[in-house]
């Protein structure tokens, strides 16, 4: 038996073969037995997209480890691949000497044809460089479920947890995990029980028959911190913090949303929190979904609402009023591939532009990004606290690697690590010998108060249209517009000074400064690490930014921005910083793989 620092397991078939539930149970059961992880589910960007086709074809890889972990691995050890079409979607991303698991009862002629194979690819040269096990998973499953009362079909449904058992020998996985979430999920179906856990069994002894699997490997636990740990995904984080965050501040938490991929798992999740005061609306459109939100905001409450890329162009006009409100209001844009319906499924950094402008007029708003999944619940909390204690529209840049991604995440003593976020409420008692200003502002943070409709001696108008300094009131005057334009600029730039300083990861001069933001961290970081004279810059707060920029940019020969569009943040910072920054993009709705990053790299240390 070998033991190795980590293995990349990608399982792949069609949307019905279980393939994301196999892969999270193997992701579960490895955190469970100490490795540190990182997994990416690929969903097929179409909704019912034909069997046995590659545009069907849905994945689910996971990176495991005993070391650092902090993407889902450049390229598979093992592919485990249920039809032709997903051996045809992933062939091309294996390296040579990989372990491919074949599901040799789905390799027929039509399937061949429906994945865009003449022939059978088992008898041409594409598999000669790998391992391959030609598996009778759907056959043996059944075989193996003979005795169980179960029609066919679900007894075939089954052999995800055969292919599971598989790999759980190949990588000496604990089964017990998983025989215990079976019984869990199937509480009161003994048959149902009884078939997954058999079948579970059986794809493990049969990997121990077979001398095709070779040599069975070990991964140690990581060195971790001690604490309480559970797998998080980004879009759950970032429900909890919001959750955490509104309970900081003492008040509710409303959030009004309307379903799009890949944002509605975060509406999913906080309609489960009713306890926590949490109120959440499905509303009609995006419109009325951001709307509401603002309502809320109005009426005290948290104002929350969760997009993609669509459904924030859609909402920019509203997010706009919000601006001219000053009210806090925090929007959550999970980007994926665009423009337009674009790539619904995969993921892309290329709303940065839209979020600092994409709005009529001068309407500056805070934006900022999480780095990784377990991020996701602090920059929530940080997105909140900027909202409600300057009074603004906050935009939080997710993306849909970091929302369906996930990773072990020590949970926080919240009471220990979390400061209290302070509210602008006003006190109405303060205005009983005085007239209320809605607009008139504290030095320090140019930030209003916030008074509630209803509240005793606050009656105050808001609307879209230009502000009179301090009163509030409907103004065309062409002085006055000017001044109020800059306030709310200078309003948001002044949070500069309520963001921490940038740090460094690495030495804080050198040769190469790379930067970037979102969900490319994990890469980078990763990359960065291979040299001893690069340095990494990972930007989470995008508008304003971090005050310490200017001086970390002078310290480094050359500054390399990676990002997942056109150079965006790389345009961005030559507008704010008289630097030659230079870019490294990528648009295919792919993550970075660290190689490519580290090739990148080397190519301009030899330049040099």
């Amino acid at each position: 038996m070998q033991s190795v620092d980590n293995v990349v397991i990608r399982f792949s078939g069609d949307s019905g073969d279980g393939m994301q539930l196999t892969g999270t149970q193997f992701s579960d059961t490895s955190a469970f037995m100490g490795n540190d992880i990182s997994t990416f589910p690929d969903f097929p960007a179409e909704i019912r997209a034909p069997q046995g086709t590659v545009a069907g074809v849905s994945g689910f890889q996971v990176n495991f480890g005993s070391n650092e972990i902090t993407t889902p691995g450049d390229t598979p050890d093992v592919l485990v691949a249920m039809n032709p079409a997903a051996l045809k979607a992933n062939l091309s991303d294996l390296k040579k000497g990989s372990t491919i698991i074949l599901n040799k009862d789905a390799f027929t002629s039509l399937n061949f044809k429906k994945a865009g194979y003449e022939v059978d690819p088992r008898e041409t040269h594409l598999l000669e460089d790998y391992n391959v096990i030609d598996a009778s998973i759907t056959n043996q499953t059944k075989e193996a479920l003979e005795e169980i009362d179960l029609d066919t079909k679900l007894k075939t449904r089954c052999k995800n947890f055969y292919a599971l058992g598989m790999t759980y020998y190949m990588y000496s996985r604990d089964l017990e995990p998983t025989k215990d979430w079976i019984k869990q999920k199937f509480l009161g179906k003994d048959n149902i029980i009884e078939a997954n856990t058999k079948a579970l069994e059986a794809g493990y002894n049969y990997a121990d028959t077979i001398e095709a699997i070779g040599d069975r490997y070990t991964v140690d636990k990581a060195a971790i911190d001690k604490g309480l740990y559970r797998q998080i995904n980004g879009n759950t984080a970032l429900s909890l913090g919001f959750v955490m965050a509104a309970q900081k501040a003492g008040i509710n938490l409303f959030l009004g949303s309307y379903p799009i991929t890949p944002a509605s798992d975060i509406l999913h999740e906080l309609s489960k929190h009713k306890n926590f005061g949490v109120k959440t609306f499905q509303a009609e459109d995006e419109i009325a979904a951001v709307c509401s939100a603002i309502g809320a905001s109005f009426g005290g409450a948290l104002g929350l609402t969760t997009s993609s890329g669509p459904g924030i162009a859609l909402k920019g006009e509203a997010i706009g009023l919000a601006m001219m409100y000053e009210l806090p209001l925090v929007i959550v844009d999970v980007q994926r591939g665009g423009p337009s319906t674009g790539l619904p499924t995969k993921t892309e950094q290329s709303d940065l532009n839209m979020a600092i402008n994409g709005r009529n007029g001068e309407s500056p708003v805070v934006v900022v990004a999480p780095s990784r999944p377990t991020d996701c619940f602090h920059m929530a909390y940080e997105a909140s606290r900027l909202a409600l204690e300057h009074m603004t529209p906050v935009i939080v840049l997710s993306d849909g690697y970091i929302a369906n991604g996930s990773e072990p995440w020590k949970i926080p003593n919240v009471d220990s690590e979390y400061k209290n976020i302070k509210t602008n409420f006003v006190n109405p008692d303060d205005y009983k010998e005085e007239t209320y200003l809605a607009y008139k502002r504290g030095e320090e943070k140019l930030v209003r108060s916030w008074a509630i409709p209803g509240m005793e001696n606050t009656m105050h108008r808001l609307g879209g249209l230009e502000k009179e300094e301090n009163t509030g009131n409907v103004s065309y005057d062409p002085a006055n517009h000017q001044k109020m334009v800059d306030i709310r600029q200078d309003k948001i730039e002044k949070i500069a000074n309520y963001i921490p300083n940038q740090e460094v990861e690495g030495s804080d001069s050198g040769d190469i400064l790379i930067v970037s933001w979102g969900g490319t961290y994990g890469a980078t970081h990763q990359a960065v690490k291979e040299f001893d004279n690069v340095s990494l810059m990972h930007i989470k707060y995008l508008n304003p930014m971090p005050k310490n920029l200017d001086e970390i940019f002078s310290k480094f020969k050359r500054i390399v921005v990676c990002e997942l569009n056109k150079g965006q943040l790389r345009n961005l910072l030559a507008t704010k910083y008289n630097y030659n920054f230079e870019s490294y993009t990528k648009v295919q709705g792919k993550p970075f793989q660290i190689r490519e990053l580290t090739g990148m790299i080397s190519k301009k240390l030899e330049e040099a």
